[in-house]
């Protein structure tokens, strides 16, 4: 699943124990260790870092993040109703009506049971952003703490959890004169699909990292655009929270800090206790290919939301709703039904699905590449008793101190690295969609709703 080290950072027992012991050190980030050397050194810290009894106690917030389909969803219910707590969702998809069955949303009955925010706050024609995502979950925890909740983010979308955890970028806001003019500026690469013609213009007008962006991302290569014409200086050009005070604890655990790093220290705006549920490569990679096969298995479900996307004339990739994996793929899948007069071979669905599980599987190893540098997190092995995992989180919250995950429920990150070879050598061993018999019903179905 993921954790290739950053170069020059091994998996020896001493740099195991920094990793295990990070989320701790992190949430108990202004205290030093006797290690950092002169008395002068001392003498600063003694200055700078307040006394216990002045230091501002700062309130509890549980994360809980992962790979799709390794059950972060059902462990955040769990923990949510034991601690009357609340959970404030981080799913990009989740955030619009009507996409309920793709997004993986929770059942009418689970939202009864425990509060749940930023769920069906959006149409499908709107995009949202992770600035967005930042100003509305850090309104919701408050909200939640306002009310003596305790607040639990759940949900696997990496950008998002970065920047409420660490803070929003300076990065300036674009006028609506400035994103109308970028919008009539690509819309002539972006009707003829010229991506490398648009990312060519974003280059030559001061983005040295253009290249970098996923082909056809055409909203954040708008974002791009508007920021340097905005400001004048690329995205890059501006400081990043997460980066800052990763450097701050890459300084305060490896390096003696200088006296002014010391003085400057960051803080968290929260109490932070982060885990990660990971499991084995095989297990996770079955858990999607079913989960995407139960998708397809009722027609209601994500076929029927695909069509209802297309029929208010939406495009795939069109915007942050179509570009989600399992609509884009069934979009194109249906349009392509569409274009045949409504019919489609079982050749042709098996092919789609195929296509959609392996999206969804290259997706969950980015998302623990996204994940193998964020020290802040606990690596959970989802194999291991449920019950346990949520005890253990239950205790880390209540605890008058931070608490370092048992070795028994450690999820080693060395064990979960993807790679692309792992990837190839795996074989899909469908359940629901044996064969062609198994596809009738979609068959039908196609014949009676796209053949319009």
């Amino acid at each position: 699943m993921c954790c290739e080290m950053r170069p020059g950072f091994g998996f020896g027992s001493a740099q195991r124990g920094i990793w295990r012991s990070w989320p701790a050190l992190c949430s108990r980030q202004q205290r030093f260790t006797a290690s950092l050397g002169s008395a002068k050194k001392l003498h600063v810290m003694a200055a700078t870092m307040p006394a216990p009894s002045e230091a501002r106690k700062k309130s509890k917030v549980i994360v809980i993040s992962g790979p799709t389909g390794a059950g972060k969803s059902r462990l955040a219910l769990e923990v949510a109703r034991r601690l009357g707590g609340e959970i404030i969702s981080a799913d990009s998809v989740q955030v619009y009506r009507s996409l309920d069955v793709g997004s993986a949303k929770p059942t009418a009955s689970e939202m009864s049971m425990v509060p749940h925010h930023l769920i069906d706050i959006m149409h499908a024609c709107d995009d949202y952003s992770a600035g967005m995502f930042f100003h509305d979950a850090r309104t919701a925890t408050q909200d939640v703490l306002g009310r003596g909740s305790v607040p639990v983010v759940a949900g696997g979308t990496g950008l998002y959890l970065r920047w409420f955890i660490y803070g929003k970028p300076n990065v300036p806001q674009s006028s609506s004169d400035v994103i109308s003019s970028v919008w009539s500026e690509l819309a002539g690469f972006r009707d003829s699909g010229r991506w490398e013609e648009a990312v060519e213009l974003l280059l030559k007008a001061g983005d040295p990292e253009a290249r970098d962006l996923d082909t056809n991302n055409w909203a954040r290569l708008s974002r791009r655009l508007e920021i340097i014409r905005s400001s004048g200086s690329p995205a890059s050009a501006f400081t990043l929270p997460y980066s800052s005070f990763q450097k701050q604890q890459d300084t305060k655990l490896i390096d003696s800090p200088s006296d002014d790093a010391i003085s400057e220290v960051k803080e968290l705006e929260y109490d932070f206790l982060c885990f990660f549920l990971a499991c084995p490569r095989v297990e996770l990679y079955r858990s999607i290919d079913l989960r995407c096969e139960e998708m397809l298995a009722d027609t209601g479900g994500l076929l029927s939301e695909a069509s209802w996307l297309l029929d208010i004339g939406l495009q795939p990739n069109m915007n942050s709703a179509t570009r989600a994996i399992g609509y884009r793929q069934t979009m194109e899948y249906l349009l392509h039904c569409r274009q045949n007069g409504g019919s489609s071979s079982p050749e042709e669905f098996l092919e789609f699905l195929t296509k959609f599980q392996q999206t969804s599987r290259n997706f969950s190893r980015r998302q623990m590449t996204w994940f193998r540098n964020e020290k802040i997190y606990q690596w959970v092995d989802a194999s291991q008793p449920f019950e346990e995992i949520v005890q253990f989180i239950c205790d880390a919250y209540n605890g008058s101190d931070a608490m370092v995950l048992p070795e028994s429920l450690e999820m080693k990150r060395e064990s979960c690295v993807h790679t692309s070879k792992d990837l190839k050598t795996y074989r899909s061993e469908n359940k629901v969609f044996l064969g062609h018999e198994e596809c009738c019903h979609v068959l039908d179905w196609i014949r009676r709703t796209q053949g319009k």
